[in-house]
């Protein structure tokens, strides 16, 4: 089954999908397992038991451990960009950015809230993973600031798309932050942070989220 375009929207394949389910069982697996009884006392061995699949494939995916923790989703950016690319002509850059994100939080992480929160307590065990979170998250921006660029008619080192990427990237870890805090949905936190750096930050919000 290849990948078909209708009205500019790319659907993914049953084997993108099926490959985008095992990441996740291995990620998983490995947070879970970490969580449990330490990064370093886990094997790949018990990993790819755990999420069913042999150690080749384990190594299909990650090159370690250590990447299974830290890395982000490697199709998410593109995933976002073309996201971005395909919101209505007359929404400005950042409602497109905006309503791109906003779709990704409800397909992709809303139900796993309690994995998230596994990733952040293995990654603060173990800080010198931050520098591969790091790493990974800015392969992510880079195609976020592509598609800006493109809306906006910019190059990509002009100062607009980094920095609407860079602000963007920020309300998101805010949202996360406080998504660790407060039972709330992912969505609405993040569209209320997305919201404050839309309006601008010179000015208090008269009224903020609880």
């Amino acid at each position: 089954m290849q990948k078909c375009s209708y009205l500019g929207l790319v659907t993914e394949t049953l084997r993108d999908r099926k490959k985008r389910q095992t990441r996740q069982a291995l990620v998983r697996a490995t947070l879970r397992l970490a969580a449990e009884k330490g990064l370093d006392h886990v094997t790949v061995e018990e990993i790819s038991t755990a999420a069913d699949v042999s150690t080749r494939t384990f190594f299909n995916y990650f090159q370690g451990k250590d990447e299974a923790v830290a890395s982000s989703d490697p199709e998410a950016g593109p995933r976002l960009r073309d996201r971005i690319r395909n919101q209505p002509a007359q929404h400005t850059p950042f409602e497109a950015l905006k309503k791109a994100l906003l779709d990704e939080v409800a397909d992709e992480l809303t139900e796993d809230r309690d994995l998230w929160l596994l990733r952040k307590q293995v990654i603060g065990q173990h800080p010198e993973l931050l520098a591969k979170v790091f790493a990974s998250g800015e392969l992510a921006e880079r195609h976020l600031v592509a598609a800006i660029a493109e809306r906006s008619g910019l190059a990509e080192t002009d100062t607009y798309p980094m920095m609407l990427t860079a602000a963007t990237g920020a309300a998101f870890r805010v949202a996360m932050a406080r998504w660790a805090c407060v039972e709330r949905p992912l969505g609405e936190l993040l569209g209320e942070a997305l919201d404050v750096l839309g309006a601008g930050l010179s000015e208090v919000p008269t009224q903020g989220g609880s």
